[in-house]
């Protein structure tokens, strides 16, 4: 989520703050750096320690959100603002928007679940009023929170609030497909003259809507308009993939269980990795990174040496920090993972290790450049919106293409062109260096803009080279 859509989202959430109660005391309220313990439930509540000394000194705020409400997200905060949302809970609120990065899934404190838990009681009493604000949650008296215990979800409640959040994605849905027939009938022109400020409304919209995947499409858009010759032809495309997606959400029910859980991802609602655990002896075949002023994500993949699998671990950090999971390449970790929901679904969970990495020879079987058109034309099926898909590459060779470069099948007439970004890379020169002219496997990720290298292998024995 950019900066500009943070703020917008916080904006609409309270206006700006001027009373000092609930001024800073540790960064800005938006800044990952500023929050500690943060995190959400898939029941819909966010919580956070906001300030302290961990961030530069001052009070530290406990502050949570419930965004399962009947009509609105409610709020609690230990600070002493009177408005409603304050500006640690609206800066929360955008920060989880961004993703499940700078607030992670995991279990709810106590102290935010046992409120959540009075609340939600008190909501689904006949006749209870929806509105209710962080002031007065505060002002509760401490036997009625201790009181109430964090205790098994409400099945029926849940099924409630996740109604509740559905009918606010196909709002925002709906609106957001009105606004892409308004777009081809006034011509891609207009977008060019419109600028970036409809598109990040339109973006903030979807925030609001509880639709992030959304959110973050949308903002892809705003960046192609006058980017090359060839931008209206882009710009028809990913609007086109983004209209599939709309239709997707609004007929999901007409779907597949995967490829409905696939449009349920990208569209940004909550899933959980709690299918049946996969142990084997994971070869770890490449980890990089990629930051931007919010976030830092590390990418790992691995390779299943018994079940064949490939698998890929996400990892986050705030911004200038790296991620905790941290794997070397080359070795092979002995561990369960859990695949995520979805049709062709590479995305998964580490959830148990048996021992610590362990040195290992074993590579990846590969394909040919030809199979690997095949495999992401396969792919797509399954998943339209597909960025790329995992490929290792078997005996190719990386020739000069012009300004660009590409791996050459070394026994057949086909090659696969390299992404701008993987010709950039000092790993291109390392990758040149290692095949010598000669024959490669190589492991990357294989796309629309073409081929990026994460790592390779010689032909004869050796051990994988990293190229990122």
């Amino acid at each position: 989520m950019s900066q500009q859509g943070a703020d917008r989202t916080a904006d609409q959430q309270a206006p700006p703050v001027s009373d000092q109660a609930s001024g800073p005391v540790g960064g800005e309220p938006g800044a990952p750096g500023a929050w500690s313990e943060t995190g959400w439930s898939d029941d819909g509540v966010v919580w956070g320690l906001y300030g302290g000394t961990g961030t530069g000194g001052g009070a530290q705020h406990r502050t949570a959100i419930d965004t399962g409400a009947v009509s609105a997200p409610a709020y609690r905060c230990s600070c002493p603002s009177r408005r409603e949302p304050c500006r640690h809970a609206a800066g929360l609120l955008a920060l989880r928007s961004a993703g499940d990065g700078p607030v992670p899934r995991t279990e709810a404190p106590g102290w935010a679940a046992r409120w959540a838990a009075d609340r939600r009681g008190r909501e689904d009493e006949p006749g209870a009023s929806s509105a209710e604000g962080g002031a007065a949650a505060e002002g509760a008296s401490a036997t009625e929170s201790r009181a109430v215990a964090a205790g098994p979800a409400d099945p029926e409640a849940a099924r409630r609030r996740a109604r509740r959040r559905a009918e606010r994605v196909t709002a925002g849905v709906t609106e957001l497909e009105q606004r892409l027939a308004d777009l081809l009938r006034g011509g891609l022109a207009a977008a060019e003259r419109a600028g970036a400020g409809a598109w990040e409304e339109a973006a903030a919209r979807m925030v609001d809507a509880q639709a992030p995947g959304l959110a973050a499409r949308v903002r892809e858009l705003a960046a192609i308009p006058d980017t090359g010759p060839q931008w209206p032809v882009r710009l028809l495309e990913e609007c086109a993939l983004l209209h599939l997606l709309v239709r997707g959400w609004l007929r999901r029910e007409l779907l597949p269980d995967g490829l409905a859980a696939t449009v349920r991802s990208r569209v940004g609602l909550p899933a959980s990795a709690d299918g049946p655990g996969v142990r084997d002896h994971w070869l770890v075949l490449a980890r990089y990174d990629t930051a931007d002023a919010r976030l830092t994500t590390r990418r790992i993949w691995l390779h299943g040496i018994a079940s064949g699998r490939t698998a890929l671990l996400l990892s986050y950090g705030a911004a200038g920090r790296a991620p905790e999971l941290s794997l070397p390449v080359g070795l092979a970790l002995d561990a369960e993972l859990a695949a995520y929901p979805g049709t062709g679904q590479q995305r998964a969970a580490l959830r148990e290790r048996f021992g610590a990495p362990e040195p290992a020879t074993a590579r990846p079987p590969g394909v040919t450049t030809a199979g690997a058109a095949r495999r992401y034309g396969d792919a797509l099926r399954d998943d339209p919106w597909l960025d790329g898909v995992p490929v290792t590459l078997d005996r190719v060779v990386p020739v000069p293409d012009g300004a660009g470069w590409q791996l050459a099948d070394a026994d057949a007439d086909t090659a696969l062109p390299l992404t701008p970004a993987a010709c950039s890379r000092s790993g291109l020169w390392r990758l040149v260096s290692l095949a010598g002219g000669t024959p490669v496997r190589v492991f990357g990720e294989y796309g629309h803009q073409g081929f990026t290298p994460l790592a390779a292998w010689p032909e004869g024995p050796g051990e994988v080279v990293p190229l990122c």
